[in-house]
């Protein structure tokens, strides 16, 4: 198992590995030779930033029983998009937009495509994962179902800040097994086991490659469990995810 995350050092933007509280900078970029340099930093001292910067962000709606509130089971993986410019680093802020009403917070585990694929089988989709990392598709319910609503999800899901990501991606995890919690102001909101996936990580992977090219660094938001609430200026939510860590933001 590693710990890859991304950072900023005085004006250096670096990955490195992450062993406690220290981190081993790397050369060669994620998906090429990860060659430590010979230099180490203090986690403290830096800047953690989005531990990848995607070609492109998928995300899944509806993929755990405990979020479909009454609706049917999907009959396979419900995918839409989101701007890479939707990207939040960790510790940085969900800004709420103008005329939005009723955002709210969605904690989920994020695939991190480590090779090109297409029309992979699950097996091959398996192989093609890198890792995994914490995320939150933020959501603004009134532009999704709302009277609101926008033919796309383009705001409702796509707004600049609606997709924190981090703070580290993590390799050899049993993804199908893991423990995700959000906490809005310290309180439990969201609870519940990857397992519980109505589609898991390679039958995702596998159905997206069928029609479009996943690259090395895509994304893939894979679903969010139970109930979901709204966010107000001055909360600060937290997904953590077993064997990750924690992906913290306040709100603005």
């Amino acid at each position: 198992m590693a710990k890859y995350i991304r950072y900023r050092s005085a004006s250096t933007v670096c990955y490195g590995i992450l062993e406690g509280d220290t981190v081993r900078e790397i050369s060669g970029g994620l998906f090429g030779s990860r060659t430590p340099t010979g230099t180490t930093h203090n986690l403290a001292e830096l800047k953690l930033l989005a531990p990848i910067e995607p070609a492109k962000i998928f995300a899944v709606g509806l993929n755990y029983k405990s979020h479909l509130g009454g609706r049917p089971q999907p009959a396979h993986p419900e995918i839409f998009y989101k701007p890479v410019t939707a990207l939040q680093d960790p510790g940085e802020p969900i800004v709420i937009p103008k005329e939005a009403t009723d955002v709210h917070y969605e904690g989920e585990l994020v695939v991190v495509v480590g090779k090109r694929v297409r029309d992979a089988s699950p097996e091959e989709a398996r192989d093609a994962i890198f890792g995994v990392t914490c995320g939150n598709d933020v959501s603004e319910r009134n532009w999704q179902h709302g009277a609101g609503k926008d033919l796309q999800w383009w705001r409702a899901k796509g707004c600049d800040t609606f997709a924190p990501l981090g703070p580290a991606i993590v390799t050899g995890l049993d993804y199908g097994n893991l423990q995700l919690e959000t906490r809005l102001n310290g309180e439990t909101v969201q609870k519940q086991t990857t397992a519980d996936l109505i589609f898991d990580c390679p039958s995702i992977v596998s159905r997206i490659s069928n029609w479009v090219t996943l690259l090395p660094g895509d994304i893939i938001y894979t679903g969010t469990p139970g109930s979901t609430k709204k966010l107000n200026p001055g909360d600060v939510v937290e997904v953590e995810i077993e064997g990750i860590g924690v992906l913290r933001n306040p709100v603005a």
